[in-house]
């Protein structure tokens, strides 16, 4: 079933850093959006046909606004551009209602929250988050420069400034992100969030899969899917719907969703790279081959669940709950 829309006016739009603005998004008769928590998503619909998916990081307990911030990239192919520079305060918005694929883990124990950029977004309001419930946790935000940095006001100024390290590449002088010093000795139950350039977000999670950090305990978000790894041609394969009987052969070149999508079946998609989480779909029968940044290793494992939109399938059918 296709996703409810949510029309919300932009009460406000800012220049956070350089190329990067902020947009706080509320109802147009004042009341209260749908609740969310530290780590939530929402889908907005940039344009006819694009659909991109920012990170709130407003704090949950404000139901009068989403807040989302914006990277404005040179090679946007329509979304971060398009959001940038055509939509201002005043206009309306279509999104989604929030959904979260990288929550805060149920533990008591400290948490590592490391951002790169502009995945400081979902981090900030995991940072206020456990800041307000009064958990352990640090913060390390790494930038090119301070000028490319949002929220630096709120990090370095407000309630989070005592947990809170700035790393940044034009300051020689200044300390260093040294990940395995920080990712050495910790306690057991000491869990990890990471988000920002897959670059940054590999060499974090590697060092920490290095020391023997347990799988279970290192949670990430992806803003774009890592290089493609597997080897080999694809091949093709059936899906079959569970509701109907019907099957479809999905050839090597096509996708899924496109090939669900030219025989009438709609399933609700975004970014097409297996990074939002919008097109998760159950399996009821056979075995994906998972290539997605979504799902973790234990729910891959599982096998009753994929993304469609570009995982395929390790058997020669799959039975889609659909």
């Amino acid at each position: 079933m296709l996703q409810p829309w949510l029309t919300l006016r932009i009460l406000r739009k800012q220049r956070e850093a350089e190329d990067i603005f902020s947009f706080d998004l509320a109802s147009r008769d004042g009341e209260a959006l749908p609740s969310f928590d530290a780590g939530s998503h929402i889908d907005v619909k940039v344009a006819e046909g694009i659909v991109r998916q920012y990170s709130l990081c407003n704090s949950p307990d404000d139901r009068r606004l989403y807040r989302i911030a914006v990277l404005r990239t040179p090679d946007s192919a329509g979304g971060s551009r398009g959001l940038t520079e055509r939509f201002e305060e005043g206009d309306l918005v279509e999104v989604g209602a929030p959904r979260n694929l990288f929550p805060l883990s149920a533990s008591d124990g400290h948490s590592m929250l490391f951002a790169g950029g502009i995945g400081i977004t979902p981090i900030l309001c995991m940072a206020e988050r456990l800041a307000r419930t009064g958990k352990s946790f640090e913060l390390h935000y790494a930038g090119r420069s301070r000028g490319r940095m949002a929220f630096l006001r709120s990090i370095d100024g407000g309630p989070l400034a005592g947990f809170s390290h700035v790393y940044c590449d034009d300051e020689p002088n200044q300390p260093r992100l040294d990940l395995a010093g920080l990712l050495s000795g910790h306690a057991p139950d000491t869990q990890l969030y990471v988000c920002g350039p897959t670059g940054f977000m590999s060499a974090v999670l590697d060092t920490a899969k290095g020391l023997g950090w347990p799988p279970e305990h290192l949670h990430r978000e992806y803003f774009a899917a890592p290089a493609a790894t597997q080897t080999g041609a694809d091949t093709a394969f059936e899906v079959q719907v569970a509701s109907t009987g019907a099957r479809f052969l999905v050839p090597p070149e096509r996708s899924v969703v496109s090939v669900l999508a030219e025989h009438g079946i709609e399933v609700n998609v975004s970014c097409e790279q297996g990074v939002c989480g919008t097109c998760l779909t159950r399996v009821l029968d056979g075995e994906p081959d998972h290539r997605d940044q979504v799902l973790t290793d234990s729910e891959r494992s599982a096998n009753d669940q994929f993304t469609p939109c570009c995982s395929r399938a390790r058997t020669p059918v799959l039975v889609l709950d659909l």
